[in-house]
């Protein structure tokens, strides 16, 4: 990714930032819409993966909709000119004011989680006299086999309706006039790189669409999240991953019936190889044991390691050095958890030295913080340099 033209083109521009490499946006966007057509598939954009507002009309120019999980999303993608029948409205706290926001703007759909929620959004819309139409975020017991913190489709998740509530939603359904059931919506977790899972996951889905078809409940829109991986180890080898095998997967087992939707919601999958986040070496720190290249970038700038225990390959990009040597390679927060990666192998590092730390494109610059009252990092596109 990083060529010597790249390099020189970004080695002058103050560290640390985030630097988006919009031709592979594009290409990933491009490998998408090829595939999912095959099928007739609708894909919406997860806003939560990144927000950048480059990124955001790449992608509304690529004719995705939009996945929001917060009124503020809704209204971000509102104002890059998302059509509102294309944004859906999902998470587990949607508040009043947010509820209020996307009835105003008649925006596609609501993924509802809970009774309660169901009540009040036809509280909120009967004042309003307006149908909001909704889907039911159901928890399918599907085990994603991923990291606890981005699993969301078991039932000791905070997330979803599970089935044994099924008759009871269904039956509060018919006493409240203001909501229209158009769909099931589910997702299973995060960072998904054994395709096995979706299968299960169609499996089930399956047999929760015929348990409403069997209540007279004809829906026709299907809605299965996201959740695909990318190879975070060598980022170059599998800079787009494999969309073809995704979506097939959903063809060969989903038994959608005639004239119902199928409906994604990716994020990282869009986003993450893009991005890289840019530092510069402040200090070696050598040890009897341990050597240290402290950064001027920190889990203020890419919470995943510290959060997640994440893997991001990190490369030195102005060492040319052959002798490699490893390195904690650790940022300038006052936290032993800000640590980007341990026993890394890197050239020979120098205070100064320009490091790429890959994949950063999702999960990066919109987790961003202020935290030690750090100041908010720019973010630049190749197509601006």
């Amino acid at each position: 990714m990083f060529t010597e033209e790249t390099i020189k083109k970004i080695q002058h521009l103050k560290t640390p930032y985030y630097y988006y490499d919009m031709a592979l946006l594009q290409k990933t966007l491009n490998a998408i819409t090829t595939e999912s057509v095959k099928y007739g598939y609708h894909i919406h954009y997860a806003f939560k993966a990144n927000a950048n507002a480059n990124i955001i009309q790449a992608i509304h120019k690529a004719g995705f909709g939009a996945d929001c999980v917060s009124g503020n999303e809704v209204k971000c993608a509102v104002e890059n000119g998302f059509d509102t029948s294309n944004i859906v409205f999902a998470g587990v706290g949607k508040s009043d004011d947010e509820i209020n926001y996307a009835l105003d703007k008649t925006i596609f759909c609501f993924n509802c989680e809970s009774i309660q929620e169901l009540e009040v959004i036809n509280e909120l819309a009967t004042a309003k006299d307006k149908i909001a139409s909704i889907a039911l975020r159901i928890n399918p017991n599907v085990d994603a086999h991923t990291h606890k913190y981005i699993t969301t489709g078991l039932e000791e998740n905070k997330f979803g309706i599970n089935p044994y509530e099924f008759d009871a939603v269904i039956e509060k359904l018919k006493s409240l006039p203001n909501l229209k059931l158009i769909g099931l919506h589910f997702h299973i977790g995060s960072q998904i790189t054994d395709l096995s899972p979706f299968k299960q996951l169609c499996l089930k889905v399956n047999k929760i669409n015929a348990y409403f078809l069997s209540k007279e409940y004809d829906l026709p829109i299907i809605n299965v999240g996201g959740g695909v991986g990318i190879n975070y180890q060598e980022p170059d080898n599998e800079a787009v991953i494999d969309f073809a095998a995704y979506f097939k997967v959903f063809h060969d087992f989903m038994e959608l019936r005639k004239n119902q939707q199928l409906h994604f919601e990716l994020g990282r999958a869009v986003v993450a190889q893009c991005g890289s986040l840019i530092s510069k070496v402040l200090y070696i720190k050598n040890g009897i044991n341990t050597n240290f290249a402290i950064l001027d970038a920190g889990m203020t700038e890419l919470i995943r390691p510290a959060l997640y225990q994440a893997y991001h390959k990190i490369e030195n990009i102005s060492s040319i050095s052959p002798t490699l040597i490893k390195y904690d390679v650790v940022g300038p927060i006052c936290e032993s958890s800000d640590c980007f990666g341990k026993a890394v192998e890197l050239p020979i590092t120098q205070r100064g030295d320009f490091i790429a730390i890959r994949s950063a494109g999702a999960y990066g610059e919109v987790m961003a913080s202020r935290y030690n009252l750090r100041d908010e990092v720019r973010s630049y596109c190749s197509d601006e340099l």
